[in-house]
């Protein structure tokens, strides 16, 4: 595995505050990172907001935005910077996956 933690750009970092405030989530709140089966590429990413933690649960924190992965999803994750781009050609987060043999088209799905 290319490195082991899991990385926000400052520019994700920002808009996850953004939509934390948004939704107007309070205490501590964490982003959830995972993956599951499915999409064009065998492997999706999943990403959610949560408020607990369990002990099976890998912690990381980055810009300031605590984020938790599962044991399993976190050997497809490990090294992984979570980015976001916006503008014209549409706003969106970017998974770069040094993991990843092969990423769709959308970026969405791996394998």
């Amino acid at each position: 595995m290319a490195g082991t933690e899991i990385k926000l750009s400052e520019t994700a970092a920002n808009e996850i505050r953004n939509l934390i405030a948004q939704e107007g989530l309070n205490g501590d709140v964490y982003l959830r990172l995972g993956v599951s089966e499915g999409g064009c590429s065998g492997l999706s990413y999943q990403m959610q907001f949560d408020t607990s933690k369990t002990d099976a649960d890998q912690v990381f924190e980055s810009h300031g935005i605590k984020i938790l992965c599962d044991t399993e999803s976190y050997f497809s994750l490990a090294g992984i910077e979570l980015d976001y781009q916006g503008g014209l050609g549409g706003q969106g987060f970017l998974f770069k996956n040094p993991n990843a043999r092969h990423s769709c088209g959308c970026g969405k799905s791996f394998s």
